[in-house]
């Protein structure tokens, strides 16, 4: 399985990157089709959807049909979605179409490749290559407004769509080393997955449009949805799944504490900007060795989780969370250089988390569960950016946090910040304090199914 990692790493890197590369080419766009910010935002938002959505369906998928199979759909669904793109670049509707589809086929690539690792490699394994995901995840995103600005600026943004297909160079060689599977006993319930397609859809828009219409409508698909999951046998997601308490709890954290650190990430160049007036380019530098850092950290984390075990390295990243933002908050108007030290810690502390937690979610499931439940982990990991984001938002729109706290912040622009920030530091204290109730004891493997499990590692070994 080894030869495997190479392989899944690169279709990664491309199925993330497209979540970033378009961003720097939005006023273009908007220019090309006369468009409003609302208007052009939907390039994201529609992606976002078909994003979320995707991930549990594929998840759900998995358990029932071969990773294989579903991973070549979801490469030839992405690259379907990039050339319509290309091609239909004259109409902005069609255009949107070619990036819901591409947003469908490109959410098997994390979704499947997260259950991959769960379920051909070994738990003393998986922190390494779980850590190296987390880095190149990292690259993609940090790479995607780069390389969306060069091609655009010197090309123009429809060739964006031209990069996709770079992922097809992988196809042969995943054909050949993911192992061919059985279909498993079960069946899709469709109309369930339709409910969940249209519940994450109205979130998503809600996070993005604020329209209290769009929130009621969420409300009734979920409640429909909940109401339908617990009155057929075969549900498209199981409740029984969040009856695991490990499960619940770590999806829990994963999903508040990746919020914060998303919403941290969307106020810092808005501080810089109102605190210490800086501009674009000197924000960019600002955030460049953080973002570097995180990428170079992340199989750092893995290698420590494998050695060290999950619970010291979510502990150790949540302690430089805390402490970051502790120094942001404590220390606003003291330098701009305090908050580069601090995003250090920030971006390292998250890459120690994020590479952990995912491993500590994967251990929670049976194998017969992994993709279901990994499908869920992605698909809340994916809605807690819009939520961290629209929460800083509204917090800042509504000037609640405005006054002073620290003394050491004497600009009185950084007031709202400094307490945002602060009020974030105690979410990630309860999110740790949560983790380390719920993960205290490693999870056991009994002898039964040590039994079953040890032909399993020595043919995996061979592979």
């Amino acid at each position: 399985m080894k030869k495997l990692v190479p392989w899944i790493t690169y279709i990664i890197f491309f199925a993330v990157l497209n979540e970033t590369v378009f961003n720097v080419s939005t006023p273009k766009i908007a220019e090309q089709f006369s468009l409003t910010p609302a208007g052009v935002s939907w390039m994201m938002t529609i992606f976002m959807i078909f994003f979320g959505i995707g991930s549990v369906i594929y998840g759900r998928l998995s358990d029932i049909y071969s990773l294989k199979r579903l991973i070549i759909i979801g490469l030839i669904v992405y690259n379907i979605g990039s050339l319509m793109g290309f091609i239909l670049q004259f109409s902005y509707p069609l255009v949107i179409i070619a990036r819901a589809v591409q947003g469908m086929g490109g959410s098997a690539i994390p979704a499947l490749v997260f259950v991959a690792v769960a379920r051909y490699f070994e738990p003393a394994e998986r922190g390494k290559i779980f850590g190296l995901i987390t880095s190149t995840v990292s690259l993609g995103i940090g790479l995607g407004p780069v390389i969306g600005g060069f091609v655009s600026g010197t090309l123009h943004w429809s060739y964006l769509f031209l990069i996709p297909p770079l992922m097809l160079i992988s196809t042969p060689f995943l054909i050949k080393v993911l192992p061919d599977e059985i279909r498993q006993k079960g069946t899709i319930d469709v109309p369930g997955a339709i409910l969940v397609a249209i519940t994450v859809g109205f979130l998503v828009v809600y996070l993005n449009f604020n329209q209290w219409y769009y929130l009621l409508a969420f409300i009734g698909f979920m409640l429909v949805f909940m109401v339908r999951s617990v009155s057929i046998p075969e549900p498209f997601i199981n409740p029984a799944l969040f009856k695991n308490v490990r499960f619940r709890n770590g999806v829990i954290v994963g999903f508040s504490l990746f919020s914060i650190v998303i919403g941290i990430l969307f106020l810092i160049p808005l501080m810089l900007h109102a605190v210490y007036g800086l501009e674009t380019k000197q924000i960019g530098m600002i955030l460049f060795p953080g973002a570097i850092s995180s990428v170079i950290f992340g199989p750092v984390a893995g290698t420590l989780s494998d050695r060290k075990g999950n619970n010291y390295v979510v502990i150790l990243g949540i302690i430089m969370l805390i402490s970051s933002i502790i120094l942001m908050s404590f220390l606003l108007s003291v330098s701009a250089y305090i908050i580069t030290i601090a995003l250090l810690l920030t971006y390292v502390g998250f890459s120690f988390f994020q590479t952990a937690m995912i491993n500590s979610v994967s251990l929670t499931l049976q194998e017969h569960e992994t993709g279901v439940g990994m499908g869920v982990f992605n698909l809340l990991a994916t809605l807690a950016g819009a939520i961290g984001t629209a929460l800083a938002g509204k917090i800042l729109d509504g000037g609640w946090l405005e006054f002073e706290f620290f003394p050491t912040v004497s600009n009185p622009k950084g007031y709202a910040y400094s307490n945002i920030l602060l009020l974030f530091s105690l979410v990630v204290l309860l999110g740790g304090l949560l983790y380390i109730y719920s993960f205290r004891n490693p999870p056991q493997i009994s002898p039964v199914e040590q039994k079953i499990q040890e032909p399993q590692k020595e043919k995996r070994k061979e592979d």
